[in-house]
Formats: C-alpha cells, sequence, structure tokens
C-alpha cells in the first residue's frame, strides 16, 4: 500500500473497557507480546502510525504530517496475524472490512466513491479489557518472537547457566543472564538489548524481558509473562503483563496481573489471582461502572500508572487500581481503588494533584524521563473525571 496514510483509531466503547490502563494513553500504546500493538503495525506495513484517540491525549500523542493519496484506518484493540494483514492488504479504495459487526479496517481514497463492506471470515484477535491482556499474551507472544528472531543469531549464552530448549531462547545485544534456570519447554524466553537476569532465577517461558528490564536474584517465573522495558522484577510471577517503567523488586506473588508504567509494588506485596471458593472472577468496569462478569477463574491485579503500593500490602482477587492512587495501610483495600486515592484500606483521602505531580516528576527523573506539562494536563483530565469515584 504505496503513499498511504496508516491511522489506527480507538473506538471509544473498546477504549473505555480497557480503563484504567487506557487513561493516559491510546490503545495502540499498549504492550502485549514483546512489542506494542502500534509498533505492531508498523511493522507489518512498514509504515508510521497516526493516531486517533481521545481528545485529551492527541497533545502528547502527536501524529506525523503527511499529504498521502490513500488513509488506511485500523481498529487499534485489533492485533495484526498473517491472515488479518493479508485481508486488509487487499481492500481496494472506499472499502471497509468487519467481522460480525465489528469494525476491523478502512482503506480510503481522495475519490468520492461509494463504501463497500467486506467481511472478514478469518481469526482475528483484539483486547477489549484489561484481563485480556495476560489471556492472550501467550499466543501474542510467541508470534512476536517468531517475528522479531527470524532469520536472525542470538547472542551466546553464557555457560554458567542451565538451558533447556536452547533453541527458543534468544538474547539481544547487551543482554546479560549468569548463573540462572532457563527452561524454554513451554514457551520461548525473550531478552532484549541490555536486559539482565541476575544470578538464582528459576525462568519457564514463555518470558519476554524487554530492553533494559531486570529479572532480580533469585525470582521465579512461570508463563507467559511481559516485562516491559525498564522495569524490574522479583519474586515470584507468573502470567503477568507490566507495561514499561514499573518495579516489583522484592519477595511477593504476583499472578495473572496487568501492571501500568511507573507503578511500585512494595516489598512482600502478596495479590491473590483465585478466589477461596474456585469459582469465577468479577472484576470491575469503568465501562458499566460496576463490576462485571470476567468468565475466567485466575485474575489478580489490574493497576493502573503511576499508582504504587506500600511493603506488606495485600490485594484480593481481581482488585483494580486507578491513576496515581498511592495505596497504604492494614488489611486489604478495596477491590475497587480509584485514581488519585491516598490510603484505599480505611479511610480514603484525596492524593493531591500537585502531590502526585512530584511523586511523578521524582520517579521518572530517577530514569532521566521528563514529567511534562504535557504529562501534567492529562494528571489533571484524568483527575477532574475520576472525581466521582473517591470519597473524599
Amino acid at each position: 500500500m504505496e503513499n498511504t496514510k496508516l491511522i489506527l483509531q480507538d473506538v471509544a466503547e473498546l477504549w473505555q473497557g480497557l480503563l484504567p490502563l487506557t487513561y493516559t494513553k491510546p490503545i495502540s500504546h499498549v504492550r502485549i507480546g514483546i512489542d506494542t500493538i502500534k509498533e505492531k503495525w508498523e511493522a507489518a506495513f512498514q509504515l508510521t502510525a497516526q493516531i486517533d484517540t481521545e481528545e485529551y491525549l492527541l497533545p502528547k500523542f502527536k501524529n506525523p504530517q503527511g499529504h498521502e493519496e490513500h488513509t488506511l484506518v485500523i481498529n487499534s484493540a485489533c492485533i495484526p496475524n498473517q491472515e488479518l494483514i493479508s485481508a486488509i492488504k487487499n481492500l481496494q479504495p472506499q472499502q471497509t472490512l468487519s467481522k460480525d459487526n465489528f469494525f476491523i479496517a478502512r482503506f480510503t481514497s481522495n475519490e468520492n466513491l461509494p463504501v463497500e463492506e467486506v467481511n472478514y471470515v478469518g481469526k482475528i484477535d483484539y483486547i477489549s479489557r484489561p484481563w485480556h491482556l495476560f489471556l492472550l499474551n501467550d499466543k501474542i507472544f510467541k508470534a512476536d518472537f517468531d517475528r522479531i528472531t527470524a532469520n536472525r543469531d542470538s547472542q551466546d549464552i553464557p555457560n554458567t547457566n542451565q538451558t533447556k530448549n536452547k533453541e527458543h531462547i534468544f538474547l539481544e545485544a547487551g543482554a546479560e543472564v549468569e548463573f540462572s534456570i532457563l527452561d524454554a519447554t513451554k514457551g520461548p524466553i525473550y531478552l532484549g538489548k541490555n536486559a539482565k537476569i541476575l544470578a538464582g532465577c528459576m525462568v519457564q517461558g514463555g518470558l519476554a524481558l524487554c530492553d533494559s528490564a531486570v529479572l532480580k536474584m533469585g525470582t521465579k517465573h512461570y508463563g507467559t509473562s511481559t516485562i516491559g522495558p525498564h522495569s524490574k522484577v522479583g519474586g515470584e510471577v507468573g502470567n503477568v503483563v507490566i507495561q514499561a517503567y514499573s518495579n516489583k523488586g522484592h519477595d511477593g506473588y504476583l499472578g495473572n496481573a496487568v501492571i501500568g508504567e511507573w507503578c511500585n509494588l512494595g516489598a512482600d506485596t502478596n495479590s491473590s489471582n483465585l478466589k477461596n471458593n474456585y469459582g469465577l472472577v468479577s472484576a470491575y468496569s469503568y465501562l458499566e461502572g460496576k463490576s462485571i462478569e470476567t468468565h475466567e477463574q485466575f485474575v489478580g491485579l489490574m493497576m493502573g500508572d503511576h499508582s504504587k503500593c506500600a511493603i506488606n500490602t495485600m490485594f484480593n482477587t481481581a482488585t483494580v487500581v486507578g491513576v496515581a492512587a498511592n495505596i497504604f495501610g492494614a488489611g486489604f483495600p478495596r477491590t475497587h481503588v480509584p485514581s488519585f486515592v491516598w490510603g484505599g484500606v480505611t479511610k480514603n483521602f484525596t492524593f493531591k494533584l500537585e502531590k502526585a505531580f512530584e511523586m511523578a516528576e521524582s520517579m521518572m527523573k530517577r530514569r532521566n524521563v521528563p514529567f511534562t506539562d504535557l504529562d501534567k494536563d492529562i494528571f489533571k483530565h484524568i483527575f477532574t473525571v475520576t472525581e466521582k469515584f473517591r470519597t473524599s
């Protein structure tokens, strides 16, 4: 598709269904597998994507300028696969691709022609709830692994490690792993650029340890998990998706979970992912404004960007935490902790906006990432629209 503008479009209902993860970003910037949805589509079409999302997010996620003849709009919640990519590439001008009334893509030109509907009969994966990230992660990660490592050689794996299915272990340039057990029987193990697995880790694949991420000494991992760029993880983890720049650096259990960016879980934080009666789990949904059935037995913590919890925090099954919450206190927090809450267990206070700015700026400064005026504007918007959820 030469001379084509690629637009990744957020469908409002899907964006709302993915809150609190999408309060701070478009759907296409969500990470699943190894890279973000945006990066997957850009790799598929060899184009730089523009973003169509909520108005308050657009100033930060600026679009490149162009004067292309054609425009390809793709539903940003969709995950590319070869069958879907081929179907989109076969679209003619003024054709829309959908499946069972679910919009997938639209290819238009500058010509004023009638629109034709094309029915897609192939396989499609898309995300519309936070828990979809860890449910789909194994499938998406394996496809990403094959795509990213195709016709490339891994860096050497030091012989201080014990490995199984070594051909499914891939180390990018600068990646380090020593004195650990790497078992790729159930899924691949991928270490991004400058990622580190410290001594004594027991790693069962699949695992995507993205650029500059770290598994702390003695970590026990079973998958499939994605540890986003610059994140640090320790303790016991299984089937988690961590977006980027977040830390779970100490002992404690985290499973079937989704953690946003710039989060920190205090030492010995534990999160339940299974009800005592082994029943199906319900979780809070911002789209419906209430708890809904997930139809899943295992669902753990789901946390929005910039949220933190103190040492020894205990989360009930399927707890949903908003943006910039600061959780502490004895006992279990509520299963829905709103954005900008200070406390979260018994008495809850509003985490003042200026204090939230200071917290975010302080954490991001440690990684040499600026907390900009655009970030502040996004915080202000979220603070306002989530006021109704806070008790004081």
